[in-house]
This record gives structure tokens, C-alpha cells and sequence, in this order.
């Protein structure tokens, strides 16, 4: 009498994904600001003002309109607070005023200095190719703390 061999199925296998949790959260503005003095804009517009001759009497009216327009909205962004916005780094990505980017979407990232604030600076996969983030000095440790391990882990896990 020959003998069955029972096999047992595979048990299916249980992904159970962790609940996204806050690592480091701030407030800040949506982009770096300085307020200028009068005098800038008097020197710009000066400035402004013989390179639109150059060009109109080198190619005509449309370079001017163009320099014009530059100039406005260079002065609409120095002069415009930006309004300020809520930073989040959870456990499954970044949001910025409720804009979500997983984690397997970024790329590097560094720290610099621009307009006297900090900003942290992650490329992206997708467009426009990096983000940045206005952040405050105290939270610059915490940011390392949590980044440096996710990144070193993301490049790790893409060569296996």
C-alpha cells in the first residue's frame, strides 16, 4: 500500500504596513525672502532701464516688454511675504502644504544658505528635479538624523 505524502500549501504572506507617523515637522515660509531697500530698486531699474535702450535700439520693442515683465515680477517677489506653510518628514515620504513625494522619489540632498535662511535642498525623480525646503537652524540635526539613514538605506537596498 503506497504511502500519501500530504504537502501543505504555502501560507499566504502578510504585508502589514506601518501607519505613517511624523518625524520632524515645522512651520516656515513657502520660499526664501528678504525685504530690499529702496536704493536696490532705484539701481536696478537704472540698470534695467540702459539695457532695455541696448536692446531696443539693437532688436526692437519686444525685448523691452520682456525685460519690463522680468523686472515686475522680480519686484512683485521681493516685496509679497510669502505666506508660510507646513513642513512634515513622515516615516512614508515628505509634504509640503499638503503636497505629498514618497521616499523612493528623492534623490540627494544637501543644506545652503540663500536670502539669510537655511534651506534644505532634495533632488527628485520627478519634475522639476528638486525641492526646496525653508528650515529652521534648530531643526538641521533632526533633518540629518532622520535623512542621512533613509538615504544610506534607499542606496543600499538599490544595489542588491
Amino acid at each position: 500500500m503506497p504511502e500519501t505524502v500530504q504537502t501543505k500549501e504555502p501560507e499566504p504572506v502578510v504585508v502589514r504596513r506601518e501607519p505613517e507617523r511624523d518625524l520632524v515637522a515645522w512651520s516656515a515660509f513657502a520660499r526664501p525672502f528678504k525685504r530690499r531697500t529702496r536704493q536696490f530698486y532705484v539701481t536696478a531699474i537704472a540698470i534695467a532701464s540702459v539695457v532695455g535702450l541696448i536692446l531696443f535700439l539693437a532688436e526692437g520693442i519686444m525685448p523691452v516688454v520682456l525685460l519690463i515683465a522680468l523686472i515686475f515680477l522680480f519686484y512683485v517677489m521681493n516685496t509679497v511675504e510669502p505666506q508660510v506653510v507646513e513642513y512634515k518628514i513622515t516615516t512614508r515620504g515628505i509634504s509640503m502644504a499638503g503636497k505629498k513625494v514618497d521616499w523612493n522619489l528623492l534623490g540627494r540632498f544637501w543644506f545652503t544658505k540663500r536670502a539669510s535662511d537655511e534651506l534644505l535642498i532634495i533632488e527628485t525623480a520627478n519634475f522639476p528635479g528638486r525641492m526646496e525646503f525653508v528650515i529652521k537652524e534648530e531643526n538641521k540635526k533632526k533633518l540629518k538624523k532622520h535623512f542621512l539613514p533613509t538615504f544610506l538605506k534607499k542606496k543600499f537596498l538599490h544595489r542588491l
